[in-house]
């Protein structure tokens, strides 16, 4: 009894929180996007997904749109240092949320430990997948100086490679590691 109670609290409580949420749409809405260190100010549709606002509206197209489905990490963004699939949050939902992309890593001059340790242990192959494990890595190793294997394996547990560069991923992750 004490347990459904509680939860009816918690139900009620959350559905207060609601109340003060003002609806949005149908039509655009606008919101700020603090994105590789720039503040972009664009209208989006409620419906619009981050990965098709950074691909479709910000040429960004590091992340790729490969199951949208949340089920591959090809679409690794970090959100306030955290990584997320892109395909899965609404754009609206990213308003004044800083968002670090593939692209605002590093660029061919100045690459980051982690895109450096992929180049040098040939961690990729058809390289679509490379964007999301070097976003799922680089909040690791943020996070992490010195991780584990298995927490190196926990943190590329969301993404997948269709070409079977694990081993690859994993010898340029264990490097980066052993640097620190």
């Amino acid at each position: 009894m004490i347990g459904a109670l509680t939860k009816a609290t918690a139900l009620a409580q959350s559905a207060e929180a609601l109340d003060d949420q003002k609806p949005v749409g149908p039509g655009p809405a606008k919101l700020v996007l603090q994105v590789n260190g720039s503040r972009q100010e664009i209208a989006v549709e409620p419906r619009e997904t981050l990965l098709d606002v950074l691909r479709n509206r910000l040429q960004l197209t590091g992340a790729k749109e490969i199951c949208d489905r949340a089920t591959c990490g090809g679409c690794t963004v970090l959100v306030n240092g955290q990584p997320i699939y892109a395909c899965m949050k609404l754009a609206i939902e990213m308003d004044g949320q800083e968002i670090l992309t593939v692209e605002g890593l590093g660029d061919q001059k100045s690459l980051t430990r982690v895109q450096q340790a992929f180049v040098e242990c040939d961690a990729l192959m058809c390289g679509y997948c490379t964007p999301g494990f070097v976003m799922s890595l680089t909040a690791l190793f943020n996070e992490k100086k010195n991780p584990t294997p298995a927490e190196i394996r926990k943190a590329c547990s969301g993404n997948l490679c269709r070409c079977g560069s694990y081993p690859n991923i994993f010898k340029a992750a264990q490097k980066v590691a052993e640097s620190s």
